[in-house]
């Protein structure tokens, strides 16, 4: 098949989350599959034309709502794989330092620049005379070209032959904007209704993806049912209850190219899972560089957006006494501005056992990985989660609340699994500091035994979420697509 897969963010070229991380590794499996694939994404500021050697394809004009739009079409490739990366490039677009927002704020032009680039996406296949099987959209940065599809090609024989698949990687990110907004679109009128795009009298770009998309699937089986409930699913759940049936959880895969302590090259000195002696070594580099006493305490690592949604605030809750216990915590991220700040004022109260790092640092980041022994996250929602798949591979034991893909992905260490030596990680079900606190208090312990602790290491490190399997998942969404569109 060839698929054409659209994205607002792409590693190793921008990122600010796990969508790039998706969207850099997934079509590479598809590919090894023996799949057709292409991506497409802005051209942001950040994306350096020397460094990936990329080459102009042209221009591309689009017209929307009377506005005329032009992009430079550029191509380059992802790093060590044959799939072709596009890049639409405008420069009152996309040359602002960040790709949605800056300093905490959403750039004012964000709706025009979306539909803007998700309409000038469905001109590449004439541009190129490469028409794609399937359209694959992601979060409601693209869900537009699934409605644009509908509507404004909906009666070239080439594009109307096209199955659809979109990805919901987030539901707290819907793409809210004023009613006002809605006629920059150029869609007909009756889209803007509750049924279609309408939300409580604004524009959601989400819902153009969920109502209009051919299959629709998510991050995590765990996380398809959730986003059906009123708690998870944001005031939209009615319409993933009624779709349910096209609705899909596949869980994110990792790129153990990247991801493996065997072969990392951030880290101090190697490791697997037969030989551990290079994960204490990694545990004495990150204490000194962290600026901790280099002891035997437990290490708690934590990498993540520092929000209320990452349970960052159940954690401030729980601190001071958390760090009456004997214990080192190291932070990496970035957030809120309060959660900031609160986090800085308690890394002065506890200088020998709290590091923070309020910044985005892809070396530390591993070394975290390897040199903590335990990975927290105690998301009150967490569609899929990287990080504690990496942390599995690392033999870093998470952490995690019991939601959306943790639950997928943690064995938890319960008598049974324990016994049966399946347990890899720790979990805990209510949205509380106590029940976090509690459940950190049961891991001290196991850390404790030596011996116990070394076999969830290890059987951490043997579970394999490599991309191949989710990759086939993904191509028998693609033929159900398919069918769909062609009338199968």
């Amino acid at each position: 098949m060839r698929i054409l897969y659209i994205a607002s963010e792409v590693a190793p070229f921008a990122k600010t989350g796990g969508l790039a991380d998706v969207a850099g590794s997934l079509p590479a499996a598809l590919a090894r599959l023996g799949q057709e694939v292409k991506i497409v994404m802005p051209k942001y500021a950040v994306v350096d034309e020397k460094r990936w050697r990329l080459k102009s394809r042209g221009n591309l004009i689009v017209n929307l709502a009377g506005e005329v739009y032009s992009f430079t079409l550029w191509s380059g490739s992802l790093p060590g794989t044959p799939v072709e990366v596009l890049f639409l490039g405008n420069s009152a677009f996309f040359n602002y330092s960040g790709l949605y927002q800056e300093k905490g704020k959403d750039y004012p032009d964000n709706l025009k620049r979306f539909s803007a680039f998700s309409r000038a996406v469905l001109e590449i296949p004439r541009q190129l005379n490469w028409y794609p099987d399937i359209l694959h959209a992601n979060d409601w940065q693209t869900a537009l070209t699934i409605a644009y599809l509908k509507t404004h090609l909906k009666e070239h024989a080439a594009y109307e032959r096209m199955g659809t698949v979109f990805t919901i990687h987030n539901m707290g990110y819907p793409g809210l904007f004023p009613a006002s907004e809605f006629p920059l679109l150029g869609l007909p009128s009756n889209y803007f209704t509750p049924d279609m795009l309408e939300f409580y009298g604004k524009v959601n770009l989400l819902k153009a993806g969920l109502v209009l998309g051919g299959v629709l699937n998510t991050v995590s089986p765990t996380y398809s049912r959730e986003i059906q409930s009123p708690e998870f699913g944001y005031g939209i759940e009615g319409i993933l209850q009624t779709r349910r049936r096209d609705l899909f959880g596949i869980i994110n895969g990792v790129d153990y190219q990247q991801w493996d302590p065997a072969h990392d090259p951030y880290l101090p000195q190697s490791y697997d899972h037969d030989h551990l002696e290079g994960k204490r070594v990694c545990k004495l580099a990150l204490q000194k560089e962290c600026k901790l006493p280099v002891t035997e305490a437990p290490v708690i690592g934590m990498i993540s957006r520092l929000t209320t949604q990452k349970g960052v605030d159940l954690i401030l809750e729980m601190l001071d006494e958390l760090m009456q216990l004997d214990v080192q915590f190291v932070i990496l991220g970035t957030g809120d501005p309060v959660i900031q700040r609160d986090l800085q004022e308690a890394m002065q109260r506890y200088p020998d056992k709290l590091s923070v790092h309020l910044t985005f640092d892809e070396a530390l980041a591993h070394r975290i990985e390897a040199g903590a022994d335990l990975f927290l996250m105690p998301s009150r929602y967490e569609p899929c989660g990287l990080n504690q798949l990496y942390s599995l591979r690392y033999g870093t034991i998470p952490v995690v609340r019991k939601t959306g893909g943790l639950a997928d992905t943690v064995v938890d260490a319960i008598p049974s699994n324990i016994a049966s030596g399946k347990a890899t990680g720790f979990m805990f079900e209510a949205a509380s500091s106590h029940a976090l606190l509690t459940t950190l208090r049961l891991a001290f312990q196991f850390y404790n035994d030596r011996s116990l602790w070394k076999r969830m290491m290890r059987t951490a490190m043997k579970a394999d979420f490599s991309w191949d399997q989710s990759a086939r998942e993904y191509v028998e969404l693609y033929e159900q697509a398919l069918a769909k569109a062609r009338g199968g």
